[in-house]
């Protein structure tokens, strides 16, 4: 008859562990962790309550996590419920009226309520925004340059936006409090229009604002990876330009890079692109003298 218990640690391996992380919880400590969720790590139900466990661990040990998410297969499924088909141009969702509130009610209600569900189960204190919330995300329509096009020759694609300010004030409040924020990438025009917006966007931008120590930008992928799909990493703002003019780095990477790329370069100290098919990446990446992914420096 097989034993089902899983191994045990042995202590000894659990104490070398926890000392390993203490310099990096001393390093790290009271420092803002800026996390965009996403891939299968959010649909992975193992996964799931691996990242949630993650998050109120960071916050547990005096550092202040903000959770950015995305819900791009969650998005997918309604539209297909609906027979819809989704769209994209150069990463981003095109996005008409119809799709805009189907996009709301995936993102503002069904995932980041989940979200914030599954923190507070494991001991946290998870707060649900929207950008919509206090206005703290301002929007304006995004226009995409088209390739190899004179400029000004731009894609429209819908109620697609792109971040004009951010008011870090609501995140500090929270943030003070011991809570952790979780938010729903939607932003508000000028005239109160409900903006979608690429959740690795949103959370470069809020890196910049909330001078983050770090953003980590989980993803379906190992990393960044050569032509020959190796893994690369610490790689600079100048590596990171020369990838996607080569070719390298295209498609649904473009705004992670981009947001990536703009973080670095803004006073975000360095920017991890990990496996979220990974458990416990965040724990590995932050934590640990082994990383899960590739990481970009400021310099």
């Amino acid at each position: 008859m097989m034993n089902d218990t899983p191994p045990q640690t042995p202590p000894a391996l659990k104490a070398e562990i926890l000392a390993e992380a203490l310099p990096y919880i001393q390093r790290f400590f009271d420092k803002t962790i800026v996390i965009k969720y996403g891939g299968n790590a959010m649909t992975d139900p193992h996964l799931k309550d691996s990242f949630a466990r993650d998050v109120v661990l960071l916050k547990l040990v005096g550092m202040n996590p903000v959770v950015v998410h995305g819900g791009g297969p969650q998005i997918e499924s309604l539209l297909h419920r609906v027979g819809k088909k989704g769209e994209f141009i150069q990463g981003m969702r095109v996005t008409d009226n119809e799709t805009m509130e189907l996009v709301e009610m995936v993102l503002g209600g069904q995932v980041n309520k989940e979200i914030v569900s599954l923190i507070n189960q494991h001991g946290g204190k998870a707060v649900g925004l929207s950008g919509k919330d206090a206005s703290f995300i301002r929007a304006k329509k995004l226009l995409i340059q088209k390739k190899d096009a004179p400029v000004g020759d731009v894609i429209d694609v819908g109620q697609v936006g792109e971040v004009t300010h951010i008011d870090p004030s609501l995140i500090s409040f929270l943030d003070k409090g011991d809570f952790i924020p979780v938010v729903a990438p939607i932003g508000i025009g000028p005239n109160g229009e409900t903006y979608n917006i690429n959740a690795d966007v949103v959370a470069g931008k809020l890196a910049e604002i909330l001078h983050a120590e770090k953003l980590v930008l989980l993803t379906n992928t190992p990393g960044v990876l050569d032509q020959e799909g190796k893994l690369l990493t610490g790689l600079t703002p100048r590596d990171i330009s020369g990838l996607v003019e080569d070719g390298t780095l295209s498609g649904g990477m473009l705004p992670k890079i981009g947001s990536a790329l703009d973080a670095a370069k803004s006073g975000v100290k360095s920017v991890h692109i990990i496996d979220g098919r990974v458990e416990h990446c965040l724990l590995l990446e932050i934590l640990t003298d082994h990383g899960v992914g590739t990481m970009i420096k400021s310099a």
